[in-house]
Formats: structure tokens, sequence, C-alpha cells
């Protein structure tokens, strides 16, 4: 059974909704899930190690701002070595701004830097998701199942 840590920070809602369609669909692939927000708890960067993935989500200030709640997280997760650690970002935006989602951008590319395995997709919602966004959720989710099952395999072997 994979373990999955899944952190958030969502000011209106629209990030926690896109958290929770990822959840679900974990949860019925018998994905062991840890759910932390980072309004409310503190993630260590060596709390990361003990999870086989990490999904991040944040919503995005303005043009492109990242959340405070996020800042520390941001800053401290080089304290660790995540070479190789699958993860994935994802979070809602305001597509009304020049930069769209850009806080999920700078995550991602943190996390890039230091060598983790970050899927490629870099999951952004405009405002609210629809139902179309939670699709992608599930898809999104999905993608992380089957990266934890190839190197499953791989373990294996």
């Amino acid at each position: 059974m994979s373990r999955v840590l899944v952190v958030y920070a969502s000011q209106t809602g629209n990030t926690e909704l896109m958290a929770e369609a990822m959840v679900d669909y974990l949860k019925a692939e018998s994905c062991d899930v840890i759910i932390k927000t980072f309004d409310f708890d503190w993630v260590e960067p060596e709390e990361l190690l003990e999870y086989d993935a990490v999904l991040i989500g944040t919503h995005t200030w303005d043009d492109g701002a990242m959340p405070y709640e996020v800042e520390d997280f941001y800053e401290e997760v080089e304290e660790v070595d995540i070479s190789g650690r699958l993860f994935g970002v994802f979070g809602s935006g305001d597509s009304f701004y020049d930069i769209f989602g850009g806080a999920i951008d700078l995550v991602a590319d943190r996390l890039e830097d230091l060598d983790a395995n970050v899927l490629p997709e870099r999951l952004k919602a405009d405002l609210e998701p629809d139902k179309e966004d939670i699709e992608r959720c599930r898809a999104f989710a999905k993608e992380l199942c089957d990266k934890l099952q190839s190197a499953s395999i791989l373990e294996k072997i």
C-alpha cells in the first residue's frame, strides 16, 4: 500500500476541492492518504521522506504570488534530500491576472531544482474547479498512482 501525503493551502476552498477529489481517488485505489493543510499543520521537511509520494496544492495571490502559508515550506524543503521522490503540484488561480497560477509554478520549479520527480503537468484550475477540473484532478491522481505502481514493480525486479 502506497503512502501519500496531500498538503495544501486554500484561501477560498477552491484548492481544497481539488485536493478532496484527488484524495477520494487515491483512497479508492487503496492508498494510505494523510491530509494536511499549510494553514493549520506544520510540515517538517524530513516528514516528506516518510511518504511514497506527495501532492502539494497552493492557491496563487494576485499576479503570481505565493501565499505566506506556503513560504516556509518553500524555503525549508531544501533541507532534505528529495531527489527522485515523487511529487505533484496543483492549485487554483485567477486567469484575470497576467500570471495564472504562478505559485504552482514556483513550487514545482523549486522541487525540480532539488531533483524531485515531479509530475509533468502543473494542474491549475481557474477559480472554483468545475466538473471538468474535478475530472482532471482524478486523472492527475491516477497518473500519480500509475507512477507509484511502476516504481513498485521495478523495485521487485
